[in-house]
């Protein structure tokens, strides 16, 4: 039994059909509810639920508060190493786009840990390209027993890894994955995906559970929004979301939602994702979903990050760069993507207290 199963349950549904039929009194109908199921989910996506986005917020803002407070959680990610051997098409780390190849040795690991957690950070999110026999497990391993001396929580967004790969790192300090599958459309999954590893898609989407079966403490899963109808994805996210929720009561389960952003290479968005979707998104995924985490990252505008804070976020990064040794090299490599909001640490900070928010610098120790 794996979530693929409930993917296929779903994989042919009549979305557009299921649409239509959806009213207003519905809508309300649902909002309402304490307890939502999945098509209430869907419901909450569709057109129709668009004019309802304003109940939709104070539902969600009442049930962010009760499960989390009024706080976000800030982190930033470090790139390690952008080698890569796949061929994704909308991906600036892509193995056949011509940009500087770099891995940080440990000593320069070290040097952004030390940059990094001069900020006041304590949480970390190490990042690779996917490139296993270069960026090893071996050294992520290393990576993270120097982290383990600047950071009280590390996770982790590289290559799906196996079942016991991922206990291994859970035992050297690692208590979060990051994993996106890009995209839960499977046959476009295969268009995109040209060429290595990362082609596998049952792989990739087994990854979050194996790493749930390993005691992972917190997983956090998405699509990359823009490469398939949103509607579509977000609700493949939140059906996959509660799945594991459900499964794997130990585990923190979080979704992201990242927007695409230039990048290197000349692949456009099949989808655009307008802001109201960005919204519509985050709130139906917190009415059926109150206990789990929601990211938005600085893919993100300033101004826009500012506006949803209040609307069901409970995770945020700080002062991010997506170079390798970004904090600290003075010869610096290509970012994988552009970022939008460039506030250090310290301007989020005094942004979030501003809005009546705590931020949050450390909420977790590992042992």
């Amino acid at each position: 039994m794996s979530f693929y199963n409930e993917y296929l349950t779903y994989k042919d549904f009549n979305f557009d059909a299921f649409f239509e039929k959806v009213t207003d009194n519905q809508v309300r109908s649902i909002i309402n509810k304490d307890k939502l199921n999945i098509l209430d989910f869907l419901a909450l996506l569709s057109p129709t639920a668009e004019k309802h986005l304003e109940e939709m917020a104070q539902k969600a803002h009442r049930l962010t508060v009760q499960h989390f407070g009024k706080t976000i959680l800030l982190y930033t990610p470090i790139y390690v190493s952008n080698y890569c051997t796949n061929q994704c098409l909308y991906c600036g780390f892509n193995a056949t786009n011509k940009i500087p190849r770099k891995q940080l040795i440990i000593d320069e690991v070290e040097a952004e840990a030390k940059a990094i957690a001069a900020t006041g950070l304590k949480h970390i999110l190490l990042l690779t390209g996917e490139a296993k026999k270069i960026a090893s497990v071996d050294y992520i391993q290393t990576c993270v027993e120097v982290l383990k001396k600047y950071f009280t929580s590390i996770g982790i967004e590289i290559y799906a890894l196996e079942q016991e790969e991922y206990a291994r790192l859970i035992k050297a300090g690692v208590d979060l994955l990051t994993i996106y599958q890009e995209t839960y459309n499977e046959e476009l999954y295969d268009a995109i995906h040209i060429k290595g590893p990362k082609k596998d898609y049952r792989f990739r989407l087994d990854a979050p559970e194996r790493a749930c079966k390993a005691s992972m403490r917190s997983v956090n899963i998405g699509a990359l929004l823009g490469l398939d109808e949103w509607r579509r994805e977000a609700f493949f996210t939140g059906l996959h979301a509660n799945y594991l929720q459900n499964h794997y009561a130990d585990t923190e389960i979080s979704v992201s939602l990242p927007r695409m952003r230039s990048h290197e290479g000349d692949f456009q968005p099949r989808c655009i994702v307008s802001d109201k979707n960005m919204v519509q998104m985050m709130l139906a995924l917190r009415l059926f979903m109150p206990r789990a985490g929601i990211t938005i990252s600085t893919r993100e505008t300033a101004r826009f990050r500012d506006n949803i804070i209040r609307l069901g976020v409970t995770k945020m990064s700080a002062g991010s760069s997506t170079i390798v040794g970004g904090h600290t090299q003075q010869k610096k490599s290509t970012g994988q993507f552009d970022i939008s909001d460039e506030r250090n640490v310290q301007q989020m900070r005094e942004a979030i207290l501003q809005l009546g928010y705590q931020p949050v610098f450390k909420d977790w120790q590992t042992l």
